[in-house]
């Protein structure tokens, strides 16, 4: 499931549409922020995070992301959102 939504992200309405799942206003507002400051769009700015996450992320990291799937009602959007919550705090 999780493997499916990275591979969706490469269309910037997957991406948008994942963002838009999180009904986060205050998310959305950082995310818009960060692609403001970057010139960069929204959809690409939640691609990157993902697959920077993907590629660097520790063994720490992945086993506290796992836990929180664990938890989540919704595994694989509880993940999108702590990667990019993580990626837009700047942690």
């Amino acid at each position: 499931m999780l493997g499916d939504i990275i591979a969706s992200l490469e269309d910037p309405k997957a991406a948008m549409a994942i963002v838009a799942a999180f009904d986060d206003p205050a998310l959305t507002a950082r995310l818009t922020a960060a692609a403001d400051a970057s010139g960069r769009s929204p959809a690409d700015i939640v691609g990157s995070a993902v697959r920077n996450f993907v590629d660097t992320a520790s063994d720490d990291l992945w086993t506290q992301l796992i836990g929180l799937m664990n938890r989540a009602q919704d595994p694989s959007l509880a993940a999108m959102r702590a990667i990019l919550e993580k990626t837009l705090s700047g942690r």
